[in-house]
């Protein structure tokens, strides 16, 4: 196996995975790739990429790999998630402008069992520019993970 296929393999399953339990199968496909900084954990930004011609685009996925190392395998996964929601809202909602986390988009977070939080922690804000999040106890997501990280 290629290190870029051992690398981003992973994130393609774990996509599908979590899209079929989390999400009813209903996200498009979309590009996963790595991009590292400071100051962030992952990021979603729509029609990034498109063909040579022009006519298809796809959204970009990025995760930080700068973190991987310092993070559980779960808080990882859970940030693939939170993009996941924004993949959902940008589809399927009322989208904000870019790095706005808005009142709709903290509702499918917590409908997948991810708990919106400015702080990562309980008692943050669930709504801003700059939104995190934790994960909710025996919620959704916590028994996905779980499902899927027992399957590695």
């Amino acid at each position: 196996m290629t290190p870029t296929a051992k690398n981003y393999s992973p994130f393609d399953q774990a996509y599908d995975f979590f899209n079929a339990r989390l999400f009813d199968g209903r996200l498009p496909r979309c590009l996963i790739t790595m991009q590292r900084g400071r100051k962030f954990y992952g990021y979603f930004a729509p029609s990034r990429f498109g063909a040579p011609e022009g006519i298809a685009k796809t959204d970009e996925i990025a995760m930080n790999p700068t973190h991987f190392g310092s993070r559980k395998a779960e808080e990882v996964l859970s940030t693939l998630v939170h993009e996941m929601t924004h993949v959902e809202q940008q589809h399927f909602g009322a989208p904000s402008r870019a790095g706005y986390h808005n009142k709709e988009w903290a509702g499918l977070m917590r409908r997948v069992g991810l708990i919106p939080s400015s702080t990562g922690a309980p008692g943050g804000k669930e709504t801003g520019q700059a939104v995190s999040h934790y994960i909710a106890e025996g919620g959704r997501f916590a028994e996905a993970g779980a499902e899927l990280m027992q399957d590695r």
